[in-house]
C-alpha cells in the first residue's frame, strides 16, 4: 500500500473523492467548503491536506502551513485498518471516544450529529481505499 497522505496519495484521494456522489455531491448540496488535514497521532503537523470547495476536492497536497478547518489524526496502523475495512458510525464513535481518532482542529461531535455531514464523513473512508 502506498505511503498515506503524501502529495501523490492526496491527489489520488481528491480524484476519487470527486468521483463519489455520496461524498462530493452530498457535500455540494450543503455548500461544504473546508481545508482538511490528515496525519498521524503524535506528529506536530498533518502530512496531507485536502481542499474542498462546494463539496468538490479542488486540491490534494502535502501540508505546507495551510490554515485548516479540520485536522484528523490516528496511528498509521489505525488508518490502514480503516482503509482496509471502512468503519461505520459506531466504529468511528468508538475510535473518537477511545482517542484512536483525534481531531486536532474541528468539532467531531457537532459534525457527527449532522447527518448531512456524518454520512459523507463515513463515506470518505471507503474512498480512501481507492486512493
Amino acid at each position: 500500500m502506498a505511503e498515506l497522505f503524501t502529495e501523490e496519495w492526496m491527489q489520488s484521494f481528491a480524484t476519487h473523492w470527486n468521483a463519489e456522489p455520496e461524498l462530493s455531491d452530498a457535500l455540494a448540496q450543503i455548500g461544504f467548503n473546508s481545508v482538511i488535514g490528515y496525519g498521524f497521532d503524535g506528529d506536530d503537523k498533518p502530512v496531507g491536506v485536502l481542499t474542498v470547495e462546494n463539496g468538490k476536492a479542488v486540491k490534494g497536497e502535502a501540508y505546507d502551513g495551510q490554515q485548516m478547518n479540520w485536522d484528523i489524526r490516528a496511528s498509521d496502523e489505525r488508518w490502514r485498518k480503516w482503509i482496509a475495512k471502512p468503519p461505520g458510525m459506531m466504529g468511528l464513535g468508538m475510535a473518537f471516544t477511545s482517542r484512536k481518532m483525534k481531531f486536532v482542529v474541528g468539532d467531531y461531535s457537532s459534525m457527527i450529529k449532522d447527518p448531512r455531514m456524518a454520512g459523507p464523513f463515513i463515506k470518505s473512508f471507503a474512498v480512501m481505499a481507492r486512493a
